[in-house]
C-alpha cells in the first residue's frame, strides 16, 4: 500500500529528494508547492509529479496528501513541521529540526500526541565514516569509546554566495549570516549517529568575521550574527567528551567532502580527512580510504544541477560506498542518482519504511532533538564567551 506525498520548497535540493520519493514502490502521488509557484511547476514538468499546490494551507487541508517533505528555508522548519502534524500529516523535514529549544519541544509533544512518523533527514546518519564507525563500535572494536570529532567545514566562497543568493532574493545577506552553530547536525549527527550517548553540556568559542562584505555583519543579519567560524566543545552522558567545528570561513576543499570524523577509544581509533580515512590501533595503521569512499552517480554537468553552483554539486553526485549496504534499499534506487555520500536513498527508504510500517525511523523526532539542540545551547554559549551551559535532553525514543 502506497501513499502520497507532498514536497514543500522546490529549491535546489528538494528536487534530488523528489525524483528518489517518486520512485520509491512504497510513495504514490507525489505534489509541489512553492511560494514562488514557477518553481512547484517546473518541478512538476521535469520529473513527471502529480501536480502543484497554490500553497502549503491549500496542500495541509487537502486528503490527496498523506505526508509532506520540508526542503525550505532553515529557520522555517519548526513551525512548518508543527502545522503539518497538527493537520494530521507524517513530515520529513530536512535539516535543522528547529532553531529554539522550544520549537523542538513543541515537536516531540507533537508527535508524542498524534502517533505521526516524524524524520529529520539528516545525511551524516549514513555518512560512511559514521556508518563504519557504528559497525566496529557495534563490535566493540574500539574498546571504550571517550572522544570523537566532528567537523562541517564548508566556505562560503565555496558555492554558499551563489545558494544564498538562490533563495534568498534580493535581501539575501540578510540570511547568509545565519549562524554557524544553529546548523550544527551535519557535525553532531555523524558523531552521536555512531556513539549511541547524548550531549549533556557544553562551552563554545564563536569567531567573529572580518571579511567586511555586509555577510556574517550584525546590522545587515536577521539573526543578529556576527560570527562565521565557531567550535563547540561536548560532554557527553556516561563519560567523554566530542568537539565539533562549524567553519564559514577556512581553507578547505569542501567540494571533495565537506563533513569529516574522527573516532577514539582505549583501544583504537578512527580518523577522516579530505582525501584519506585511517584505522589505527596498538599494532599500526590501515588505511580504510577506499572502504569509504563514495562512487559517483551522476555528472557534475547533468541538467538537472544546472542552477547549484559548481561547487555544491558534489553533494548531488556521490553514491554509496563499499562500506554501505545496499541490500534492504528498493531495486528501482539501483542507478538512480544520489548525493552527500551516499545517503539520500537510505533516508528516503527509511522514512517511506517508517510510515509504511508505523515504526520508528532512523532518525526519529527523539534522536533528531539530540543531533540539533546542542548546538542551540552552543550557540548560546558563544554569544556568552563560552560558559559552560547545561543540555535539556527529552530523554529516549519510547518503545513501539
Amino acid at each position: 500500500m502506497t501513499f502520497s506525498l507532498g514536497i514543500v520548497g522546490a529549491g535546489q535540493f528538494s528536487g534530488q529528494f523528489a525524483s528518489l520519493f517518486h520512485a520509491h514502490p512504497g510513495v504514490g502521488d507525489v505534489h509541489v508547492t512553492d511560494l514562488l509557484p514557477e518553481r512547484a511547476e517546473r518541478l512538476v514538468a521535469e520529473q513527471g509529479l502529480a501536480g502543484t499546490f497554490p500553497s502549503y494551507e491549500a496542500m495541509l487541508e487537502s486528503p490527496a496528501v498523506d505526508a509532506v517533505a520540508i526542503f525550505t528555508q532553515r529557520w522555517t522548519h519548526g513551525p512548518l513541521v508543527l502545522r503539518a502534524l497538527n493537520a494530521g500529516k507524517h513530515v520529513y523535514s530536512a535539516v535543522p529540526m528547529a532553531i529554539t529549544t522550544e520549537e523542538i519541544a513543541a515537536i516531540i509533544d507533537a508527535v508524542r500526541a498524534t502517533g505521526l512518523t516524524y524524520m529529520m533527514g539528516e545525511t551524516s546518519q549514513y555518512h560512511p565514516a559514521t556508518v563504519h564507525a557504528r559497525n566496529q563500535i557495534a563490535e566493540g572494536a574500539f574498546g571504550r569509546l571517550f572522544y570523537a570529532e566532528g567537523d562541517y567545514v564548508h566556505d562560503m566562497d565555496l558555492g554558499f554566495y551563489d545558494a544564498y543568493r538562490y533563495s534568498g532574493g534580493e535581501d539575501w545577506k540578510q540570511t547568509a549570516s545565519y549562524p554557524p552553530l544553529l546548523y550544527p547536525t551535519h557535525a553532531i549527527g555523524g558523531v552521536l549517529g555512531a556513539w549511541q550517548t547524548h550531549a549533556v553540556s557544553v562551552s563554545a568559542i564563536g569567531v567573529r568575521d572580518d571579511r567586511g562584505d555586509g555577510v556574517f555583519d550584525r546590522s545587515v543579519s536577521r539573526f543578529d550574527n556576527d560570527v562565521s567560524n565557531a567550535t563547540a566543545l561536548f560532554e557527553v552522558a556516561g563519560g567523554g567528551s566530542f568537539r565539533t567545528n562549524e567553519f564559514r570561513r577556512v581553507g578547505y576543499p569542501s567540494h571533495i567532502r565537506e563533513s569529516r570524523f574522527r573516532f577514539f577509544g582505549t583501544e583504537a581509533s578512527m580518523e577522516q580527512l579530505a582525501t584519506v580515512a585511517l584505522w589505527q590501533d596498538k599494532n599500526g595503521v590501515k588505511d580504510i580510504s577506499e572502504l569509504l569512499e563514495p562512487r559517483p552517480t551522476l555528472s557534475p554537468d547533468d541538467p538537472s544541477l544546472q542552477h547549484v553552483a559548481p561547487e555544491l554539486r558534489a553533494a548531488f553526485t556521490s553514491g554509496a560506498a563499499p562500506v554501505h549496504d545496499r541490500s534492504r534499499l528498493p531495486r528501482e534506487f539501483d542507478g538512480l542518482h544520489n548525493g552527500h555520500e551516499g545517503s539520500h536513498h537510505f533516508l528516503v527508504d527509511d522514512f517511506v519504511t517508517a510510515v509504511a510500517t508505523r515504526t520508528l525511523p532512523s532518525v526519529n523526532a527523539w534522536v533528531a532533538a539530540r543531533y540539533t539542540l546542542p548546538g542551540i545551547i552552543a550557540h548560546e554559549s558563544a554569544r556568552q564567551g563560552g560558559v559552560r551551559l547545561a543540555i535539556p535532553d527529552f530523554g529516549d525514543a519510547p518503545k513501539m
